[in-house]
């Protein structure tokens, strides 16, 4: 219990508790609680090693195992009436984080702080929100921004494969996460969201992942200089089909800790300006579930960007990665899944067994002619399984998968096994 988000965590469901309790005593239910979580084990046929791309010929024919707990999630939301709400979403991934402290006797008794696990623990949400009327409800505090099918259900049973899906989880923060403000509604069968938020630092770009660790902060507060704008639509038509279109625009240079006034000439006047536009869709029929995404992202000044993030990234101890970001990246997925429980007479009609199929395609660097090339950046992958729900909030997952590379690259085939849940436990 060394870890303050952990402490502050307990003491909070506790104070929530005993609220709800006085709420119960008097005929309400204000609490809400909930989470969801993921256990999963991967056989990798093939290599790890940091050279198995430039050296892809010396890493052939190698394999790994892994086990993980990517995600568990705890929601605490309580309803101070008047329409006032409030929740938060605290997530351990990979186990959380952790160090340890120890007298190393043999190096003259000095002692020594080491990293003792290599997750995360983080405050995904904390917001106050103010319901006006459906169409008209205003949060402020920490937000989920739900730009791409992912980041708007990114909950385990949501998805088919294992792991969240690729394209989308490679590219764009996920979960992506902000503090600012946002206003919603919903009108019939259309929603909508508007935000406001502190945007995202180019100099956290990568060539690996685009602008997905532009949302993560390594400073103890959030840079705010050039702040981003979100905004999703959503529809949902009365036979089980659900579009949704949202987009993220931004300037995301000058957005990070030390601000610099003077700069080198070529980047003086260089403002990263992002652009991510997105488009999803769901449906959900009798026992058939297809979901897909298609998304892209642009980026100003990226070759500038890329030479100045080198310059800093050399520095003793700085936070930033020195790989170069590119001007582009896309990600497109779909995936399929039938319930063959369908055609079984079986007594629990609960269960359902869904054998599934899911491909995709993405790029998180694509550079102009002045930047350096990476061809395996670009990657194909394919999937098919199964997901057996004993009960609607449990899944037991499997799947076989395979990513294509370029011709000189190996491919990367692995078997993956995982459970999942999700739910509120009390509301």
């Amino acid at each position: 219990m060394k870890n303050p988000i952990v402490i502050l965590a307990v003491l909070g469901a506790f104070i929530l508790c005993s609220q709800a309790a006085h709420a119960q005593y008097n005929g309400e239910s204000r609490l809400a609680v909930g989470g969801y979580g993921e256990v999963a084990f991967s056989r990798n046929f093939y290599s790890d090693h940091v050279y198995r791309y430039s050296s892809a010929s010396l890493h052939s024919g190698e394999a790994h195992n892994r086990f993980d707990i990517p995600h568990a999630v705890i929601y605490l939301g309580y309803d101070f009436g008047k329409g006032w709400t409030m929740q938060t979403e605290i997530e351990f991934e990979h186990l959380g984080t952790g160090t340890e402290v120890e007298k190393e006797f043999e190096e003259a008794g000095e002692w020594e702080s080491e990293v003792e696990r290599g997750g995360e623990v983080e405050l995904e949400q904390f917001w106050l929100q103010k319901s006006f009327f459906p169409a008209l409800n205003v949060r402020a505090g920490h937000l989920v921004v739900p730009v791409g099918g992912l980041n708007n259900r990114h909950e385990p049973l949501n998805f088919f494969t294992v792991y969240r899906p690729e394209g989308e989880f490679t590219i764009l923060p996920s979960t992506w996460h902000d503090t600012g403000i946002s206003v919603w509604g919903q009108v019939g069968r259309w929603r909508y969201e508007l935000m406001l938020v502190s945007g995202l630092d180019a100099m956290m770009f990568t060539r690996d992942n685009f602008i997905k660790n532009g949302a993560h902060t390594p400073f103890p507060f959030q840079v705010a200089n050039n702040p981003g704008l979100a905004v999703r639509i959503d529809k949902a038509f009365g036979f089980g089909l659900d579009l949704g279109l949202s987009a993220y625009f931004g300037n995301t240079f000058d957005n990070t800790f030390p601000y610099e006034a003077s700069k080198a000439s070529y980047i003086a006047d260089a403002t990263g300006t992002l652009g991510v536009a997105a488009f999803d869709f769901r449906y959900c029929g009798k026992n058939l579930i297809i979901r897909g995404n298609a998304d892209s992202g642009m980026l100003s000044d990226a070759a500038a960007i890329s030479k100045y993030k080198s310059s800093k990234g050399a520095a003793s101890g700085s936070p930033y990665s020195d790989t170069p970001v590119g001007d582009r990246a896309l990600a497109a997925g779909i995936e399929a899944g039938y319930d063959i429980f369908s055609f079984i007479p079986i007594k629990d009609r609960e269960q359902k067994l869904y054998v599934f199929a899911r491909g995709e395609h993405y790029n998180p660097y694509i550079a102009d002619s002045g930047q350096g090339t990476y061809g395996y950046t670009e990657k194909t992958r394919v999937a098919a399984g199964i997901n057996w729900f004993p009960i609607p909030e449990i899944a037991v997952k499997a799947e076989y998968s395979y990513r294509f590379l370029s011709g000189e690259y190996n491919p990367e085939p692995s078997v993956n096994l995982g459970i999942a849940y999700m739910g509120f436990f009390k509301h």
